[in-house]
């Protein structure tokens, strides 16, 4: 993998994980008066409505940009799509982009490395079929 496709998916991964990471927290005080942390209507409620919109539209576009830098990061590491799908899903959890950008950093050095991402899985004597 060309190593500027590597830094620009590290970027966007952080990216997409801090903004997602904001929005949640924007959402406590658009909804928190449901638990009981203020009254409906206050200033605290109207800067979560705010900031979520604007947090949600800009997390949105920018995990658009996420998902086409990670389909090349993981297409150039020969990534098996099961994995590929994880590290694209990665930018909808909360911290998860973070996890996800640490294995595809990790697997990157492993292909650099000229190592297969898994080790290959070897019979033991109790695996073995008998005769």
């Amino acid at each position: 993998m060309k190593p500027g496709v590597l830094i620009f998916y590290r970027i966007m991964a952080y990216v997409t994980a801090v903004l997602l990471i904001l929005l949640c927290a924007a959402m406590v005080l658009k909804y928190g008066h449901y638990a009981g942390l203020w009254e409906e209507g206050t200033s605290t409620q109207q800067l979560g409505t705010d900031w979520t919109f604007r947090i949600g539209v800009a997390h949105g576009w920018l995990y658009m940009v996420y998902l086409l830098v990670a389909v090349v990061a993981t297409t150039q590491l020969r990534v098996p799509i099961g994995r590929m799908l994880l590290v694209l899903l990665a930018g909808t959890i909360p911290f998860g982009a973070f996890v996800a950008e640490r294995k595809v950093t990790h697997w990157h050095e492993l292909r650099m490395a000229g190592k297969p991402l898994t080790e290959p899985h070897t019979r033991t004597a109790e695996e073995s079929p008998a005769s």
